[in-house]
């Protein structure tokens, strides 16, 4: 299909772009990488009036470490990501997710900040920043606030941004050094969705969890946060035994929809799988 008609603007400065967002209000959309909000418009499931792109706004691009944190510009794309030595060195774990996302051309042109935004319970970037506990600055007329990933995704293609707001940066934690990662994602060829993800964070205190984060991609009408898995693996040895319980525990919270993917009972499954995976994967990273 064809999209509606609409007007293009290309602002050069965030205040001109939120501006613009506050004129046009609900007729108005972001337009960031791009390979969310165009396929939308092509099928008519969103149709704005304007199309507001932040492309040529000078400082929402960049990845750095200030004061204990990584900090990336909303518009920093995930080959941007994939070639960041900060990353590769500091937080592997978005290194890792990133790679998994689509294919190379969606990679070199979609963003962090859109993919976050959009809200897609299918998308990467939410489960990651869960795990990350990663917080979203957000700025508008009336100036920014500081938003922790965990509460900001709401429902499908729903987050707290509010309107007249725009995402402009990512604030990451950094990982205490020896900390293990891994991002498990089944998907049935390249390019695609996940059928289910699980993203782990994990330190080790010795044979003992010392502290673990785990979320959960498309299993959900959000990223999931498997808050009972965490309590039950922390101060415990990770086996065999308290893995299966932990993989237990995140299926429990799964509410899928059954589509070409699978039925609500097999993506289930491969959430538990997904979860067992990366459990060990990143205990295998981990330093003890």
């Amino acid at each position: 299909m064809i999209p509606r008609p609409f007007e293009y603007h290309a602002p050069e400065s965030l205040p001109d772009a939120i501006a613009l967002l506050n004129q046009y209000g609900d007729e108005a959309k972001l337009l960031a990488g791009g390979h969310s909000m165009l396929p939308m418009m092509k099928l008519r499931f969103a149709e704005p009036a304007h199309l507001i792109d932040l492309g040529k706004i000078p400082g929402l691009k960049g990845i750095r470490e200030v004061d204990g944190e990584i900090r990336i510009g909303a518009m920093t794309t995930e080959n941007d990501l994939i070639w960041s030595e900060l990353l590769q060195q500091k937080c592997p774990l978005l290194v890792e997710g990133a790679r998994l996302i689509s294919d190379p051309q969606v990679r070199y042109l979609g963003t962090i900040g859109g993919d976050i935004s959009h809200g897609d319970p299918a998308n990467d970037h939410p489960a990651l920043m869960l795990v990350l506990g990663a917080s979203f600055v957000l700025e508008s007329t009336g100036g920014e606030r500081v938003v922790p990933a965990d509460g900001y995704f709401l429902g499908t293609y729903y987050t707290s941004l509010e309107a007249g707001e725009i995402m402009t940066e990512i604030r990451i934690p950094t990982p205490a050094i020896g900390t293990g990662y891994c991002y498990a994602k089944l998907k049935r060829k390249t390019g695609d969705f996940a059928t289910a993800a699980s993203a782990v964070m994990l330190r080790m205190s010795g044979a003992i969890v010392h502290d673990v984060a785990i979320a959960l991609t498309n299993v959900g009408q959000t990223a999931l946060k498997a808050r009972e898995a965490e309590v039950f693996l922390r101060g415990k040895m990770l086996n065999d035994q308290s893995i299966s319980e932990a993989a237990r525990l995140a299926m429990s919270i799964c509410e899928p929809s059954a589509d070409l993917r699978g039925d609500v009972e097999y993506k289930t499954a491969m959430a538990g799988e997904m979860t067992q995976r990366a459990l060990r994967t990143a205990y295998s990273r981990s330093a003890t």
